[in-house]
């Protein structure tokens, strides 16, 4: 993973999966919650449902290049804590960046 790029990993099935907030990403996350401003989806970000979580990971997956992982994602073994931290430390990296 290449933090610099805001690049994150996550445990999913056994397999190390790439997570980025990349534009594209945030665009997709941005539009499926309806927000217009950031400050919108900073609260939004702040009080995800296990659904919501779901959405934000299979975006930040399909920014890492992750396509396959993000369609499986619904019958993937993940762990709750886990995603909910990787989907911080995205936000985190891909915002600083």
């Amino acid at each position: 993973m290449n933090a610099a790029r805001g690049e994150t990993s996550l445990m999913i099935g056994g397999t190390e999966r790439r997570l980025c907030l990349t534009l594209g990403a945030l665009a997709e996350i941005e539009a499926a919650f309806g927000c217009k401003r950031m400050s919108e989806l900073d609260a939004r970000l702040r009080s995800l449902s296990a659904a919501d979580l779901m959405l934000v990971l299979a975006a930040l997956l399909r920014g890492g290049g992750e396509d396959e992982a993000a369609t499986r994602l619904g019958s993937a073994d993940v762990s709750p804590g886990a995603a909910a931290r990787a989907v911080a430390e995205a936000f985190r990296l891909g915002l600083a960046a």
